[in-house]
């Protein structure tokens, strides 16, 4: 696929953003990701964006997650159990997610956006539970949760951080800012196993994804700082996730509605 050179620079910029949502919300880089690319960047197969997102995602992530778990917001017992059990299920999304019409996969990505960003809300005055241990008890929890985030994580073509996120909250008790350092262990699994199979496929703009790429390791930075400061209030972190995914799931439904008309 060609692209102009003015689009991969609006590709740098729109990677600077998506690093700094990956940094600040832990999740939330690929529901930017694949909006930017097919509306901003002007990408004109949904798949190839969904696939290259997948890489850009998964890429960003594993660099946030180094600044993250050098501060200690990763419970890498939890982490780990958790994204075991989604590749597998990321695998099989995928599989499912490329036979499906690519505008029809994202009006249905919007639709799943807006209930997720419904249930961040009424949880945003949840603290959780500081220094949370995975004990044997909570591991059927992890690996159902797990597998069943990994499985819409590929479908989708996303790293699944805005479902991880809850998911870890709500089958561990643990903090906020716990929850979205360990979620960057399960986007980076869940965006490897995802871009994999899209590569397999063909569907993966290289030259754009390194441009995004380039531009979120900068953004990223900045949105690991601010996020370890919005900790300190209670819910805010909740409430501008979920606001995030609102705004971006009505924006993306009225663009594919027709998709369904």
């Amino acid at each position: 696929m060609f692209l102009e050179p003015l689009q991969y620079v609006l590709g740098s910029l729109s990677g600077a953003l998506v690093g700094f949502t990956l940094g600040l919300f832990g999740g939330g880089g690929s529901i930017l990701a694949v909006p930017l690319m097919v509306y901003l960047v002007g990408v004109p197969v949904a798949h190839i964006a969904i696939g290259t997102s997948a890489v850009v995602v998964a890429v960003n992530a594993a660099t946030n997650l180094v600044v993250h778990a050098r501060r200690g917001n990763v419970v890498w017992p939890c982490a780990l159990i958790y994204s075991a059990a989604g590749v597998l299920g990321a695998l099989v999304g995928a599989m499912l997610g490329k036979a499906l019409d690519g505008e029809k996969l994202l009006f249905l990505f919007a639709l799943l956006m807006g209930v997720v960003g419904v249930v961040m809300f009424l949880g945003r005055g949840r603290a959780g539970t500081p220094n949370v241990v995975c004990t044997p008890e909570k591991s059927p929890k992890l690996l159902a949760v797990g597998g069943v985030t990994g499985l819409l994580s590929g479908f989708f073509g996303i790293g699944g951080g805005f479902l991880i996120v809850p998911g870890l909250v709500a089958t561990t008790g643990m903090t906020m800012l716990s929850a979205i350092g360990s979620s960057l262990v399960a986007v980076t699994a869940f965006g490897l196993a995802t871009a994999a199979s899209y590569a397999l496929s063909g569907l993966v703009d290289w030259p754009l994804a390194a441009s995004f790429i380039a531009g979120g390791a900068l953004g990223g930075l900045l949105g690991a700082r601010v996020a370890t400061h919005l900790a300190r209030f209670r819910g805010v972190l909740n409430m501008a996730f979920a606001g995030l995914i609102m705004v971006v799931a009505i924006y993306m439904a009225a663009r594919t509605f027709s998709a369904f008309a």
